[in-house]
C-alpha cells in the first residue's frame, strides 16, 4: 500500500512512520511542513529506506497537495497533521482554525479529486483516515461512563472545536460524495520524541533538571493515557482494515489524575537517576488552572479492539518507565529544543 501521511515528523505521526517502515510492507510519503513541533530526528532511522520519502509541504497549499497525489499515486491517506496543544490554542486560536479546519478541507478535496480519477477497483480500496482526539466529546464527570464512538460532540477549547469541525467535514465528504473516509479518536498519547510542551515531557525534563513541576489547579483532572507506539500500531491496523463511514475510539484503559502522573514520573526518575537533593516530589508546584479546563477524558476502546484486532500492549507504569528512560538517554534532543524553540514557559493563560 502506498500511503500519503500528513504530519509525519510530529509526535504521533513519526511513530506511525517508524511502525510502517519497520513492521509492514507499506511505503510512505510524509507530507510535513516542519512547524515548531516537528522533529526530523524522529524519522532519521527510516530516512534512508526506499519505502520512505519526505515532502516539506503544507497541507494548506492546494497546488502542492495536487502535485503530491498526482506524482505519488497513493492507495490511502493518513491525516495526522494538526496543531494540537490546547494551551497554544487558547493563546492563539487562528492557526488552529487554519491548519486543522482549512488544512483538512484542502487535503480532503485534493484526495476527493484524485479519487474520482481512479478506476473502480482502486476507488473501492482507497481510504482516507482522519486521526482525531477524544477532546471533541467535551468532558466527563467523575461517575460518567467513558466516551464511545456514539458520544455526542461537545468541544470546549479552540483546539477541540477545530478538531470537531474537521471530523464533521471528513464524515460529510463520505456521506455526500462517497469518498471512503473514516475517523479515529484517541486519548492522550505519551512516549518518545514528544515535544516538551505537554504534561509528561515537560514534567520529565523539568524533574531531570531539578526545576519546578507545574500542576494545574489541584491536579485532580483525569486523562486516559495511551503509549504512542501502541497508538501507532492501532492506526496502521485501521488503515489496513478500517471501513468507510466508521469511527474507532482508541484507548488503553489507563486513566490517571495529572497529579498521579507527575508523582509517577518523580518516582521513576528517583529510581533511575537519584537526585542528591532528595525525592523529586518536592518540586511539585500547583499553579492557576487552565481556562475552561476539562475535568476528565476516558475512552472505552471495545469497538476498536474488536474491529481492528488490536489492544494496547503497555500499561501506564511500563510505558512511563520507557518514556522517562528515553528522555534521560536523549538529552541532546530536548536540550536543543529548550535552547532554541521552547524554554518550558507557561502557555494558555489568555482568558
Amino acid at each position: 500500500m502506498r500511503i500519503v501521511l500528513s504530519g509525519g515528523c510530529g509526535f504521533i505521526g513519526s511513530a506511525v512512520v517508524r511502525h510502517l517502515i519497520h513492521k509492514t510492507e507499506h511505503s510512505v510519503l510524509n507530507v510535513d511542513c516542519m512547524t515548531y513541533a516537528a522533529s526530523p530526528e524522529a524519522v532519521a532511522e527510516v530516512a534512508s529506506s526506499s519505502s520512505y520519502r519526505h515532502v516539506p509541504a503544507n497541507i494548506l497549499d492546494a497546488p502542492a497537495m495536487k502535485h503530491v497525489f498526482e506524482t505519488y499515486q497513493p492507495d490511502a491517506v493518513m491525516h495526522l497533521a494538526a496543531e494540537s496543544h490546547v494551551d497554544r490554542s487558547i493563546d492563539g486560536p487562528g492557526v488552529f482554525m487554519q491548519s486543522n479546519v482549512i488544512g483538512t478541507y484542502t487535503l480532503l478535496e485534493t484526495a476527493h479529486t484524485y479519487w474520482k480519477g481512479l478506476d473502480a477497483a482502486r476507488q473501492k480500496a482507497f481510504r482516507f483516515h482522519h486521526i482525531s482526539t477524544d477532546e471533541v466529546f467535551g468532558h466527563l464527570g467523575a461517575g460518567d461512563p467513558p466516551f464511545t464512538e456514539t458520544t455526542p460532540y461537545d468541544p470546549r477549547s479552540p483546539y477541540s472545536a477545530s478538531k470537531a469541525a474537521s471530523d464533521h467535514i471528513v464524515r460529510a465528504w463520505h456521506h455526500t460524495y462517497g469518498l471512503p473516509t473514516f475517523v479515529t479518536n484517541t486519548t492522550n498519547n505519551y512516549g518518545i520524541w514528544h515535544f516538551p510542551e505537554k504534561l509528561i515531557p515537560l514534567a520529565t525534563i523539568n524533574a531531570i533538571e531539578g526545576k519546578n513541576l507545574p500542576v494545574y489547579g489541584t491536579g485532580e483532572n483525569i486523562r486516559d493515557w495511551l503509549f504512542v507506539e501502541d497508538h501507532a500500531e492501532a492506526l496502521v491496523r485501521a488503515i489496513e482494515h478500517g471501513q468507510p463511514g466508521e469511527t474507532y475510539a482508541i484507548g488503553a484503559r489507563q486513566p490517571r489524575t495529572n497529579l498521579q502522573v507527575v508523582k509517577t514520573i518523580c518516582a521513576v526518575l528517583d529510581e533511575l537517576a537519584p537526585d542528591p537533593k532528595g525525592p523529586r516530589e518536592r518540586l511539585i508546584q500547583f499553579v492557576n488552572d487552565r481556562p475552561g479546563h476539562d475535568f476528565r477524558y476516558e475512552i472505552d476502546p471495545t469497538h476498536a479492539e474488536q474491529a481492528l484486532g488490536w489492544k494496547a500492549r503497555h500499561d501506564f507504569e511500563t510505558g512511563i518507565r520507557r518514556t522517562v528512560q528515553w528522555y534521560l538517554e536523549n538529552r541532546a534532543w530536548w536540550e536543543g529544543i529548550r535552547a532554541q524553540r521552547y524554554t518550558g514557559q507557561r502557555l494558555g493563560t489568555q482568558a
